[in-house]
């Protein structure tokens, strides 16, 4: 074979390689609910609050599911003390059901609003919204003190 052709089959395998999603090999899909499944910070049965769940599913597909986001947090940004076995190098995806649609959505591509005059299954919430306009408007409409990305939750927001 030439040099041309062999660039040429090279370039083509390069884009190939491009289209496909980073996500595919290991993003996980929300896990089904089970009347079983407790949140491992509070305890609570989490399947009767499903406009509130939270999710984190490990590569290894075993996975933690929570009454609210404050919980996943929590959980989250203590892994060490919850579930000693694991790291965040080890999770897959992290779900929060959109308070508005009521669908789960990626954690870390949602905005969350803190201090807001809505509750969750134990009290004060960070809500979950899909866009930072929704989040803006909402922390408008619901006396939210602070609209936050995933990565500014911090201990200190969960008090």
């Amino acid at each position: 074979m030439n040099k041309k052709f062999h660039s040429l089959i090279l370039v083509i395998l390069y884009m190939l390689f491009l289209s496909v999603p980073l996500s595919f090999a290991t993003d996980k899909k929300p896990v089904e609910i089970k009347k079983s499944d407790k949140c491992p910070v509070c305890g609570m049965f989490v399947s009767s609050y499903k406009n509130w769940l939270a999710e984190i599913i490990f590569l290894d597909g075993t996975y933690a599911v929570f009454d609210g986001p404050k919980d996943m947090f929590r959980y989250y940004l203590d892994l060490k003390k919850y579930n000693p076995s694991k790291t965040a190098s080890d999770i897959s995806v992290i779900y929060v059901t959109e308070y508005y649609s009521t669908e789960l959505k990626d954690a870390r591509k949602v905005f969350f609003v803190l201090g807001s005059d809505v509750n969750g299954p134990m009290g004060a919430e960070l809500v979950p919204l899909a866009s930072e306009k929704a989040a803006k408007e909402f922390l408008k409409d619901h006396k939210g003190k602070r609209v936050l990305k995933f990565n500014e939750v911090n201990a200190e927001n969960l008090k």
